[in-house]
């Protein structure tokens, strides 16, 4: 098998996927993708409400960590995707984009080529929309897009009581720049998951300029001279060396990518030195600005409308049966059914707040997560722009060992008083009469929760990681940010980093549609520096050491 490419890609996860596909679409280029997991074939990944099942700890298509949620506090379980098309192939396929104004504010701190003119325009060219092509919608990309059918009486219901809370109705919740409400988006079609791996990789694996390895581990970036010239794998106890004659590039996640830097001898100095790995480039950021959004899951007892019932006994088996002769049914739901953007102050310019209210309620017998036999829904929210910053650091120098990860959740003010707001304003739209004709009582956190200081506590004991993680290796032009805004890492030549952890500040949303436009982005400035007119390479850099 060749063991030479032009361009190694670690992680075929969202991003990497994205970029197999764009950078092996020239028949002269040579491209290995490398996943660690295994391939995307199983049943449950195609079936939305699989995830229940493939969402779990321990499962060979996750990766299981465990993070702080900040100091003096307990841990939880963060799960990334560990297959073919990486999260995309695990998550709740809610396809949210953020707004406009946060990639133009990348844009005004430096990140040239990456506001909104530019990243709208790979948001339209990957999406193939159901509600077709506009100015803010995408239509015969390969990225399939469609929105949760309209007419269930409680989503109905939820959508009036919005509109009496000040909340518009609207068709697209992506195009809603001043809030709304509305059914959600979501990356499935026809019933089936539509992943990372299903919209870009697929039609590229016949390629013969494609190498797809998975079950393969990447051990480090292999450096001679300051240059990435490949990296060293693992592959059923054999360990190898993959060459790249063009370039490196990490796609492994928010998560990975630091500690695989850091392994490879690319990070804080004082942190390699204490792990006894050779420094090949001192940059203090990389593992640093972990960004992650907190939420909190309120759960409300209803009358009717809730699907709790439908995961269970004869429903369950009569559901599959919908799904798997019609692709249809509440096994072709995603995560939620009706999302919302909201301003929970009215003074605010924009939305600071997300909704996701889904149509089941969830409780705990004997240690495990099931769903409740009596009705209810959950609504999931979280403040969208938190500051709030974290850490990745590799604990060892054995790349099997788990990094540590602090999430240190809700650690400035900012960030509280927003959660807080928020909570307020979800128990607002509640009491509403839309929804007197369904809603009993909130079972949790409960009235009793009333105080600022007890609804922020219960962002911590009612509540999750948003699995959003971001930044810990920040894009900027400033001398302290780990890649510049070609995502070229600092400090070394040929190794770049495509992944949400570029990005300088967390978005308003989820991130997996965020990953895929990262990648079209990077992938046009990859193949815009390859072309003949592209400005010159920059002189390597000074190096520590180099790693042999």
């Amino acid at each position: 098998m060749n063991q030479e490419y032009d361009f190694i890609i670690v992680g075929a996860g969202s991003a990497g996927c994205v970029l197999a596909n764009r950078l092996s679409a020239d028949p002269g280029t040579t491209v290995l993708l490398i996943e660690s997991g295994p391939a995307d074939s199983h049943a449950l990944i195609q079936m939305p409400r699989g995830i229940g099942k493939m969402l779990t700890p321990g499962n060979p298509h996750v990766w299981s960590y465990s993070a702080s949620k900040g100091a003096g506090r307990d841990t939880e379980d963060w799960l990334k995707g560990r297959t073919l098309g990486g999260s995309s192939s695990i998550n709740g396929m809610v396809y949210l984009r953020g707004h406009p104004a946060e990639y133009d504010a990348w844009e005004a701190a430096g990140c040239t080529g990456w506001g909104w003119k530019d990243i709208g325009r790979c948001y339209r060219a990957m999406e193939d929309h159901e509600l077709g092509a506009s100015e803010a919608r995408g239509a015969g990309g390969p990225l399939k897009v469609s929105m949760h059918p309209a007419g269930h009486p409680l989503c109905e219901a939820v959508i009036a009581a919005a509109g009496q809370a000040g909340v518009p109705r609207v068709d697209d919740i992506n195009a809603a720049l001043h809030g709304g409400i509305g059914y959600q988006p979501r990356t499935i079609w026809r019933g089936r998951r539509w992943s990372a791996a299903r919209a870009f990789l697929a039609p590229a694996r016949a390629r013969r300029n494609l190498d797809v390895r998975t079950g393969t581990d990447v051990l480090r970036v292999v450096f001679e001279g300051g240059r990435a010239v490949g990296v060293e794998l693992r592959a059923g106890g054999t360990v190898a060396v993959a060459r790249a004659r063009r370039e490196v590039i990490l796609s492994a996640g928010a998560l990975n990518t630091p500690k695989l830097l850091q392994l490879s001898g690319v990070g804080p100095a004082a942190l390699l030195a204490r792990h006894g790995i050779p420094l090949v480039a001192d940059i203090a950021a990389v593992g640093r600005h972990l960004l992650e959004h907190r939420c909190i899951m309120l759960q409300v007892r209803v009358r009717s409308g809730s699907l709790n019932r439908e995961f269970a006994g004869v429903r369950l088996l009569k559901n599959l049966l919908r799904y798997f002769t019609g692709g249809s049914g509440p096994m072709t739901h995603a995560a939620h059914e009706v999302c919302a953007f909201v301003k929970t102050r009215p003074e605010l310019a924009r939305p600071d707040a997300e909704l996701g209210i889904g149509l089941y309620s969830i409780g705990v017998e004997d240690g495990k997560i099931v769903l409740e036999k009596e009705q209810g829904m959950t609504w999931v929210g979280y403040f969208t722009n938190p500051d709030s910053e974290g850490s990745v650091a590799i604990s060892s120098a054995d790349p099997d060992a788990a990094p540590l990860i602090d999430a240190n959740y809700l650690s400035t003010a900012n960030d509280r008083r927003h959660s807080i707001d928020l909570v307020r304003f979800m128990r607002k739209m509640l009491m509403q009469p839309a929804l007197r004709p369904y809603v009993v009582a909130e079972t949790q956190p409960g009235p009793a929760c009333a105080s600022d200081e007890e609804i922020a506590e219960a962002f911590f004991t009612h509540g999750s990681t948003a699995f959003h993680a971001a930044g810990t290796c920040r894009m900027g032009a400033d001398p302290g940010a780990v890649v510049d805004p070609h995502l070229r890492v600092r400090g070394v030549e040929g190794l770049r980093v495509v992944d949400t952890s570029i990005m300088p500040t967390l978005i308003s949303g989820n991130t997996n549609g965020p990953a895929m436009a990262i990648a079209m982005r990077a992938a046009e400035l990859i193949l815009a520096s390859d072309s003949p007119a592209a400005p010159a390479v920059r002189p390597p850099a000074a190096t520590n050491a180099v790693l042999p």
